[in-house]
């Protein structure tokens, strides 16, 4: 019975999370990497990121590594995010490690792809620097 309700209060949470949408209400914090997801309305590929990944982001081992922010594409970027360079298409993905871009998915090539090219840049920006 506890564990039913734990597992229970589990996806409430995420959900509720996912609901009321992410967002940094303080700077990017140092050591830590976090996704930025631009997006904007009309968006379709956003659409079905949202649809297929979305859901269940949340509760992945990629998410506790990198946990999801979405960003407007014509709002100002949170505070402490340096960008390589200009998002100029929507669905980007930036992951950033302590807040400077350490790589980025530009479109969203489906979800196979979507996890495989994730996973290579969480990795990537995890390995030290040689």
């Amino acid at each position: 019975m506890k564990e039913n309700f734990a597992r229970a209060a589990f996806w409430f949470v995420n959900v509720l999370l996912l609901v009321a949408g992410t967002g940094l209400a303080s700077p990017v914090a140092a050591g830590e990497l976090r996704l930025l997801m631009f997006d904007q309305p009309g968006c379709v590929y956003c659409a079905r990121w949202k649809a297929e990944i979305g859901p269940i982001y949340p509760v992945t081992e990629e998410a506790t590594a990198a946990p999801l922010t979405t960003v407007d594409i014509d709002d100002a970027l949170p505070g402490g995010v340096a960008l390589a360079r200009p998002v100029t298409l929507t669905p980007t993905f930036v992951l950033l490690d302590d807040g400077a871009e350490a790589g980025r998915l530009e479109g969203y090539p489906g979800e196979d792809f979507f996890w495989f090219l994730l996973g290579e840049l969480i990795e990537d920006a995890r390995e030290p620097d040689s």
